[in-house]
């Protein structure tokens, strides 16, 4: 049986990255890509308007466009390699997601991107990746 490696997406140059270097430090490994859909974040993020007034679920719909757009984008990425990834979009706060679903697909090894935020952003907005690396039940590696 092959390694398993979790890469968590976001659209960010960051889990580009992440990806780029899952997809060349393990070429034998079944990759999957996730992204997470913040429920919290996407409330905060639909702006009043005709498409989301008076339909909550407009704007979760709207969110889970987005993240398959996203997922779409590392399936691309992965072609460029000749490989081809499975896709997961859930819907949870990130680093939740990421660590929850590594412990029930029994993930080999997670590689993540950091923003590399320092200082009071960081206090303010937290760290996925460093949430992830504090949680996981595998090795994690962080690509900056």
């Amino acid at each position: 049986m092959s390694e398993t490696v979790l890469v968590p997406v976001d659209g960010s140059p960051q889990s580009d990255a992440a990806l780029e270097h899952a997809l060349t430090k393990f070429p034998d490994a079944d990759i999957v890509a996730l992204t997470a859909v913040d429920p919290v974040a996407a409330g905060y993020a639909a702006a009043p308007g005709p498409d989301t007034a008076g339909y909550p679920g407009e704007w979760i719909e709207q969110a889970h466009e987005r993240a398959d757009g996203i997922l779409d984008d590392a399936v691309e990425q992965a072609a460029e390699h000749d490989r081809e990834i499975e896709t997961v979009r859930v819907t949870d706060r990130p680093a939740r997601a990421v660590v929850d679903y590594a412990e029930e697909e029994g993930i080999d090894q997670i590689v993540i991107g950091s923003h590399g935020r320092t200082g009071v952003t960081r206090i303010l907005l937290g760290s996925v990746a460093e949430t992830v690396v504090r949680r996981a039940p595998c090795p994690v590696t962080v690509v900056r």
